[in-house]
């Protein structure tokens, strides 16, 4: 019997390109192929890149560069591009790179296997008619107990920074029935920590349902502890939606729900259809249910036509809101999208305002998470630690905590006392129960 053939993924960016890398790994699992940790021994070189993050082209075709040695040597080794800089660039990859033997857009992700297959240089950008999750096979076993599970893809928001609506395409919910499926099969195979994932989660519509809906009826499956989901938008954080947050148990106290900016004027230019004291009064009700919940965020510093006075609006909100994390980002153009088009401020004013912001999220969290020293915790283990007897798992709060436990498994929930804090961690001693 020939050994398998191994597929080594290198995954950029967001929580759903690591959930499509997943999902490409079982479409070329049931085509004969495992994982592989290595590029080196691998057979297909898979990169499943992101459109998101600053420079995201030029990361890419550095890491091609890096392949071409790999490609002389082994030329039978297909490499393959994925993800939105694939749908962005398209056969222009392959002009750029000639090495690459596939570029694949992330709606056409489940004809992996036939491109793969194929003996030419293959091209799918499409937006297929055919919904890639009916095509794709069963969920397999998962790393953990912790799970994303998408449910929503797409945005029509048309932020004017951002080329989600161009990469991804308008928003499509997934069917209700079918993602109860796929959550319920993968609580069979031990996940407890279910993550909800959407480009515009919060604005899901499936079947008519709304995300409180699917959440409440997520909630019903037995065996399945907790229930999150991210990226939402301040302006589908609606009255339902809310009041899960106050009502339902297994929906965990944390919501990340991105501002971008403290003020109007940017936000207005940002296209963001919100103001700062209307994301501010929608904080205050959504904390008037859940008191204790975790707030974080995404910023973006350096936005063409941003004035000190536009910056310190922003700090303004950051301290009014308290977060408990943020990604916060300085502004590079995406090509084709309107914000591209405006002249971007000085460099080095950028540079200083974010370096500002940063170390103020950062007080706000080392603060908050200070504030959890001598509190108990819901922890979920999902791993052992580095030291003998360490466990590392995830609060309620999304908090890695680290527990001298030396019976504990992974995928346990236990009771734990935090004792110390320090900067991007807790540690915690476990409650005998």
């Amino acid at each position: 019997m020939a050994d398998p053939k191994k597929l080594f993924i290198k995954t950029y960016g967001c929580q759903m390109n690591v959930y499509d890398s997943e999902r490409m790994a079982e479409a070329m699992g049931a085509d004969g192929y495992v994982l592989s940790d290595s590029a080196e021994d691998a057979d297909m070189v898979l990169l499943n890149t992101c459109h998101i993050r600053e420079k995201a082209g030029e990361k890419l075709y550095s890491d091609l560069g890096r392949l071409k040695k790999l490609k002389a040597a082994r030329p039978d080794v297909k490499i393959g591009v994925a993800g939105c800089v694939a749908q962005a660039e398209g056969a222009e990859i392959m002009r750029r790179s000639p090495i690459v033997d596939l570029v694949v857009g992330p709606q056409s992700y489940h004809r992996l296997p036939e491109m793969a297959r194929a003996g030419t240089p293959q091209v799918d950008t499409d937006f297929p008619l055919e919904d890639k999750f009916d095509l794709l096979p069963e969920r397999k076993a998962t790393r953990g107990p912790m799970a994303f599970l998408t449910v929503q893809e797409g945005c029509d928001k048309f932020c004017a920074f951002c080329v989600v609506p161009y990469t991804r395409g308008a928003e499509v919910s997934r069917d209700p029935q079918r993602i109860l499926t796929e959550a319920r099969g993968l609580v069979e195979k031990g996940v407890r920590d279910l993550t909800l994932l959407g480009q515009n989660v919060n604005a899901y519509h499936g079947d008519g349902w709304t995300l409180s809906k699917l959440i409440r009826e997520l909630a019903k499956v037995d065996g399945l502890e907790r229930i999150r989901y991210t990226t939402s938008h301040p302006n589908d954080m609606e009255d339902d939606l809310i009041a899960a947050h106050g009502d339902e148990p297994k929906l965990m106290p944390y919501l990340h729900l991105p501002v971008q900016s403290g003020s109007d004027r940017i936000l207005k230019a940002m296209n963001r259809k919100h103001t700062a004291e209307s994301y501010l009064r929608l904080i205050e009700r959504i904390r008037a249910v859940r008191p204790d919940i975790l707030l974080s965020s995404d910023f973006i510093v350096g936005f063409p036509g941003e004035t000190d006075q536009d910056f310190e609006d922003t700090l303004s909100l950051i301290r009014a809101v308290n977060y408990g994390a943020a990604y916060s980002f300085k502004y590079s153009a995406r090509p084709g999208t309107p914000a591209a088009e405006k002249p971007e401020i000085d460099g080095d004013v950028a540079d200083a305002r974010l370096q500002i912001l940063q170390a103020l999220i950062t007080e706000q969290q080392r603060g908050l998470q200070q504030a959890m020293v001598g509190r108990e915790v819901g922890v979920l283990y999902e791993k052992a630690g580095r030291e003998a007897g360490q466990m590392i798992g995830k609060s309620d709060h999304l908090h890695a905590v680290f527990v001298n436990d030396p019976h504990g498994r992974v995928g346990e929930m236990v009771r734990v006392r935090i004792l110390a804090s320090s900067s991007n961690s807790l540690a915690g001693a476990r409650i005998s129960e």
